[in-house]
């Protein structure tokens, strides 16, 4: 399986309140970068950074993925042509839907090992970027997330070079984790996804509250 990088973006925190708001930083405007080679260190692409270093980036969201198959959806559903980057990705993939990657895929991309450690949880500044309110729900009820890498071996990347399938040790896909997530009722299936030893511990904290609250209405 390779992933094509279709354009690459980097971005740096702003203020993307509006008058009279209070304000909200965020790296989520970022810019296409033309550069056919970047340093990937454990952190992120080389010239990236985090408004909400609490929520954003750090090992576990070192680079953050959207197919570029969802844009003709979201282009139509909104009436409006969204170009590449509007979800705030570092990068738009093409052959990398979410039914199509596992939690755990390692992916050889230059001299950069890469890991898929959670999909991408959407968030107000989504919202708040395109002045669509509900659009973190729309994004939940399509299942059209996108995901996040961590690094396991940093290096040079390049945009021409795919990422490259080198090891697939889970069959619980980006996709699976969005249904359960927000959609399943069953505990049984809560459990299963909690045993990926891949899925991120901020993913797997997430699902803990979800399986102790249907555990209580019983």
């Amino acid at each position: 399986m390779n992933i094509r990088v279709m354009e690459w973006f980097t971005g740096r925190p702003e203020d993307i309140s509006a008058e009279k708001e209070k304000p909200i930083f965020s790296a989520i405007n970022k810019t296409k970068r033309r550069e056919e080679s970047l340093y990937l260190s454990e952190t992120g692409l080389e010239g990236d950074e985090q408004g909400d270093q609490k929520n954003h980036g750090g090992a576990e969201k070192a680079v953050c993925v959207y197919p570029w198959e969802h844009y003709a959806y979201w282009s139509r559903t909104l009436e409006e042509p969204l170009p590449h980057g509007s979800f705030g990705e570092n990068l738009t993939v093409q052959s990398g839907v979410e039914e199509d990657v596992m939690v755990g895929d390692v992916f050889r991309w230059g001299k950069a090992v890469v890991e898929i450690s959670q999909p991408r949880e959407p968030c107000y500044k989504i919202a708040k970027r395109h002045g669509i309110k509900k659009l973190p729900l729309y994004v939940r009820e399509t299942g059209y997330s996108g995901y996040y890498l961590r690094v396991r071996q940093a290096g040079i990347v390049e945009k021409n070079q795919p990422l490259r399938l080198e090891a697939r040790t889970t069959s619980l896909s980006v996709a699976e984790v969005n249904r359960i997530t927000y959609h399943s009722e069953d505990p049984g299936e809560i459990e299963e996804a909690l045993e990926c030893a891949a899925l991120s511990e901020e993913w797997k904290s997430s699902l803990h509250k979800k399986l102790n609250k249907l555990k209580n209405k019983h």
